[in-house]
């Protein structure tokens, strides 16, 4: 689930540059698309990180993972969202312009915001995935899940409509294992309505 999570981190990335690299120069519209999109992404990757910092770190140290090792993984989350700041500041630019010059400065800030993201990712998923897999059936590792699925409706729907925006089968197995099809297809079908609306047509209109 983790590494299917980080797999939509890594596609809205590449979705955000590719968009900054082709703006059309005064287009407001797409400028607020963008601005749209970036508001969903801003609150799956804060929500994300922090969630780590306060649920998984706490777990996986009870499993044997070293402090070193997750205060290494808190400094790259420092990293990232310094990057994450810089790259709110000029999307947040862009909305209001549509400027060729804030595109330029958004897509700057968006390539940084990847390549620091995308490093932590790969460093984490190389470090603590096969410890998530050694013990995924451990009490420490079963309440941390339930820790992340205390969420509200409207909020689960947005995530489960981002999260399968694009995924491969390998992710959807991942996403969609412990959770019973009726239920999944309620939360995305109803909760999930407004990501469908308002984000994802960003990507495929």
């Amino acid at each position: 689930m983790n590494k299917a999570i980080h797999a939509a981190f890594r596609r809205d990335l590449r979705r955000f540059v590719d968009a900054l690299g082709a703006f059309p120069a005064g287009d407001r519209q797409r400028a607020e698309q963008l601005g749209t999109a970036w508001d969903n992404f801003d609150t799956q990757l804060t929500r994300h990180h922090e969630g780590e910092h306060d649920i998984a770190w706490p777990a996986l140290e009870s499993v044997g993972v070293s402090h070193e090792l997750l205060t290494q993984m808190d400094s790259e989350h420092d990293t990232m969202a310094a990057a994450l700041s810089a790259a709110r500041s000029t999307m947040a630019s862009l909305r209001r312009t549509a400027s060729a010059e804030d595109a330029a400065a958004a897509l700057a800030a968006m390539q940084e915001l990847q390549r620091v993201t995308v490093q932590h990712m790969d460093h984490e998923e190389a470090e603590i995935e096969p410890v998530y897999l050694e013990n995924k059936d451990s009490a420490s590792m079963k309440a941390m899940g339930r820790q992340f699925a205390k969420v509200g409706p409207s909020e689960g729907g947005t995530f489960f409509a981002w999260v399968t925006d694009g995924a491969g089968p390998d992710e959807m197995a991942a996403i969609t294992s412990g959770i019973p099809k009726p239920v999944f297809t309620v939360i995305t079908g109803i909760f999930g309505r407004n990501y469908r609306k308002s984000v994802a047509p960003v990507w495929h209109n």
